[in-house]
Parts: C-alpha cells; sequence; structure tokens
C-alpha cells in the first residue's frame, strides 16, 4: 500500500483515539488522510510509538479470545510542550483538512455547568499572552486558523470525539469566544469558513497495562510497546459537515454520516456514560477494581438494570430506529465482558466535568417532572464519598479531577456532619449550578443516599436499591 501522507492532524492521542479513530481511518485504506498525532501534555505517547515507526498493535478482546491487527496509519507523533512551533505548523499545512481532538472534558477549560470559556483558566490565560505558542487545544486551533487565514488557505474542520453534548457546537463557541478575545475578524472569519461537526463516539478502551503487553508479545511474536486494546463493539456517528465537503470515508468502515447527531449523543452519554460512571464510583467503593467485576456482583448488576429502566430511559427520546431496551441490553452484554478489564478508578476520573453530561441532564428533566430519583441520588453521594478521597475502610483514593482539592476541602470542613458535607459539595455552582443546590427535592435525596452510603456501605446501600 502507498505510505500514509498527513491529512488529520489529531490532539490528544490517548489508548481511545488509537483504538477509535486511527482503526476506522486504517479501514478506509485511504492513504491521502494519514494521521499525525500531537500530544499536549506527555512525550509518552512519542516515546513509545518512534522507535516502533508508530505502528502498534490493536487487540480485540470478546467473550471468545483475543484477535490482533496492526495499525499503520499514524504517520508520526508531535510533543506539543517541547515544540508548539511544530504542531502550528502542521496544522497550518495546506494537506491539513481536519483536526481532530480527544483531550477529555477538562481540556477544553471551559465551565462544565454553563459550556463558557472559562477565560480566567491558567492555560486560556497563558494562550491569550502568548498565542504563537500556545499550551491548550483551544490555544492551539485558533493560532493554526488565524495563520491559514493569513496564508489565504481554507480552513480545516475540526471534529470533537469527546464525550460532550452537542461537542462540535461547543467547540465553536469556546474558539469563538477565544478568537474574539484575539481579533474580531478572526472570529468571523472562523465563524463563517470554519466547520464543527457534532460527533459521538463508542468504544470500551481500558487503559493499556504491563500484562497487555505481554499478552501482545505471546499472541504475536513481536515486541510493541504501545499496543491498545479494545472490545469488540464500535460506533461513530458524524454530521457530515466539513471544510469543501473534504473528508475520509469513514462510512466505508462503518460509520454513520447524518444530519443530526445529537439524538444519538443524548441516547449514549446518558444511558453507557451514565451508568459507567455510576458503576465506577460505586463499584470502586465496593471495592471492585474492574466494571466486569462490579457487573458480576448481582446487587450491582440489579442496581443498574433498574437505574436504566427506571429513572433514565423514561426520559431519553429514542433516535431514529433504535429499541432503548435493546440498547441497554447490549450496554449490559459489554458491560460484562470479562476480557475487558475496565477499572471504575480510571472511569471516575474527572468527575467534576462528566457529571454534568452524563448525569446531571437526566437529574433536572426526572425533577422537572416529578419523578423519583432513588438511583441517581445514590450515585451522586457515592461520587461524594469517593471524592472526600478516602474509602470505607480509611484508605486514601488517588482521585484524578481538576476540583480534587477543593472538594477534598469543603467535605474537610464538616468531619461530623455528613449533611454539611453534602450541602457543602452541591454549592460548587461551576459543577451543579445555581439551581439544583436550591431544590430541596435534589438535596434532600443526596442528603439521604449519601448517608445511607455512611452508614451501610456501599455494597449494602446498591443491593438495597435494586
Amino acid at each position: 500500500m502507498t505510505p500514509w501522507r498527513t491529512g488529520i492532524v489529531h490532539l490528544g492521542l490517548g489508548a481511545f483515539a488509537r483504538a477509535h479513530l486511527a482503526v476506522y481511518t486504517e479501514d478506509t485504506q485511504s492513504p491521502e488522510w494519514g494521521i499525525l498525532g500531537a500530544s499536549l501534555q506527555r512525550p509518552d505517547q512519542r516515546d513509545l510509538l518512534a522507535p516502533q515507526d508508530c505502528l502498534y498493535t490493536a487487540v480485540e478482546r470478546g467473550p471468545e479470545g483475543a484477535t490482533t491487527r496492526v495499525v499503520t496509519c499514524l504517520t508520526g507523533v508531535l510533543v506539543a510542550p517541547e515544540d508548539p512551533e511544530a504542531v502550528l505548523a502542521a496544522m497550518s499545512a495546506e494537506s491539513t483538512r481536519i483536526v481532530t481532538l480527544t483531550i477529555t472534558e477538562k481540556g477544553y477549560c471551559h465551565d462544565p455547568a454553563t459550556g463558557r470559556l472559562n477565560l480566567a483558566h491558567p492555560t486560556i490565560a497563558h494562550d491569550l499572552a502568548h498565542p504563537e505558542a500556545p499550551r491548550g487545544a483551544i490555544g492551539f486551533l485558533v493560532e493554526a486558523l488565524r495563520r491559514r487565514r493569513a496564508a489565504g488557505l481554507r480552513p480545516f474542520t475540526v471534529l470533537c470525539c469527546d464525550n460532550l453534548p452537542a461537542n462540535g457546537r461547543v467547540v465553536a463557541k469556546l474558539v469563538e469566544a477565544f478568537a474574539t478575545q484575539r481579533e474580531a475578524g478572526l472570529a468571523a472569519w472562523i465563524a463563517a469558513e470554519a466547520r464543527f461537526p457534532c460527533s459521538m463516539v463508542d468504544r470500551i478502551v481500558p487503559a493499556t497495562t504491563p500484562a497487555d503487553v505481554a499478552e501482545v508479545a505471546a499472541l504475536t511474536g513481536f515486541a510493541d510497546a504501545a499496543p491498545v486494546v479494545h472490545e469488540p463493539f464500535r460506533q461513530w456517528v458524524i454530521e457530515d459537515r466539513f471544510v469543501d465537503g473534504a473528508r475520509p470515508h469513514w462510512e466505508a468502515a462503518g460509520a454513520q454520516f447524518v444530519t443530526e447527531v445529537e439524538p444519538f449523543e443524548h441516547m449514549k452519554l446518558r444511558l453507557l456514560n451514565g451508568a459507567h460512571s455510576a458503576l465506577a464510583y460505586l463499584g470502586y467503593l465496593g471495592g471492585y477494581e474492574t466494571i466486569a467485576e462490579t457487573m458480576a456482583d448481582p446487587g450491582y448488576a440489579g442496581f443498574v438494570e433498574r437505574l436504566w429502566r427506571d429513572e433514565i430511559v423514561p426520559v431519553v427520546p429514542p433516535p431514529p430506529g433504535t429499541d432503548l431496551l435493546a440498547y441497554v441490553a447490549a450496554l449490559e452484554a459489554r458491560f460484562r465482558n470479562p476480557a475487558i478489564r475496565h477499572r471504575t478508578w480510571q472511569i471516575a476520573m474527572d468527575g467534576s466535568q462528566k457529571l454534568p453530561q452524563r448525569l446531571l441532564g437526566t437529574i433536572r428533566e426526572r425533577l422537572e417532572r416529578h419523578l423519583p430519583l432513588p438511583c441517581l441520588a445514590l450515585v451522586i453521594g457515592g461520587w461524594i464519598r469517593y471524592v472526600s478521597g478516602a474509602d470505607e475502610r480509611g484508605e486514601p483514593i488517588d482521585v484524578r479531577d481538576p476540583l480534587a482539592e477543593r472538594l477534598r476541602a469543603v467535605q474537610a470542613e464538616w468531619p461530623e456532619d455528613p449533611a454539611g458535607r453534602v450541602k457543602a459539595v452541591l454549592a460548587i455552582e461551576q459543577i451543579f449550578g445555581p439551581d439544583l443546590p436550591a431544590d430541596r427535592r435534589f438535596v434532600a435525596a443526596v442528603t439521604a443516599a449519601y448517608e445511607d452510603l455512611c452508614r451501610r456501605g456501599a455494597r449494602a446501600a446498591v443491593t438495597a436499591s435494586a
């Protein structure tokens, strides 16, 4: 096959992008759409991939066993903190027609409750002061688009692959807000000429472990320092809005191009991601390391089934041609897959950024309809317990969250008062907004659930709620 040439620059080259975006792109067999990865933080991926010419093994694990394939479409990996100019040059190149992103929710430097750009965020403040050497994704996007405009080039399409509701429109607003701070004319050009299609991605991709590296060597006979592991299922729903229509034929690899992504995205965020977070916090507190182990406990399986059936499905409109109960049944089978060791601790990261998208929307809709939310309240109570930084045995929890210090500090002010701890956490408006802390039904339900968790422990509380 003809060598791959860079047509896509991807910001945030982690395991998910290599198991999803890259595999779809590989399957198009279109060499003009090679992917140049750019890490915005650490050199880890470059250091692992560069010595093996950016080739790596994708391992598909199903209940019946594992299969492997070599992915070849990466053209290189850059490390932005080492050389931001190289990243900007790649994004500004005429051959780059799409910039894709998997930088996680916190990478957008926005307020999750409102979706607005946080101009006081240290990364945003730095990038406005030093636009020629940005640190964050929004700064890179705007400066690269500015350079293309100055050179008389067409803009690239910005394709977000993160779990944000209406992710394309969210990123467009963040880019517009940042560009407006730099130059009103630039912001107007981006709004008129660039494209920010929404997309919905779905594939469970656990973090790669040393055991995975050893397994790949045993399966293939080759040493691979950077394999990725994924489940058999994959889904990618994309709004068909690209600059000048330039894009790979991802539909040939099974992607769905639609006029409206939101129904699919809404379903996935509420049913898959919401349940994943529920199992992550409550499962971790119950002593379970992975989602599959958590689902093997009948109490937890019954709980998540009730969460879906009674509280989430009734407020989720089904996408065209979709049976929500069949979708939930497929999710349960995926969660039970023992070959996928998706750690509860990994999914629990960055909860302050994830809760508004995954759970709080469902909660608001149930409150508007005057519907009870015992399972959802228990999940929020479990998250509050988790971010306290200590588990049920008093052992420390390694909480990875942008607001970790604040979440611990506000709870520490109420050492003997569970209700006080709940109230203090719910008062954080950038997570819960002004409405939920003021809703007595919500506060009472979460307080009762949290007190039950403290009194009986996660396993007993979950089983009682199943």
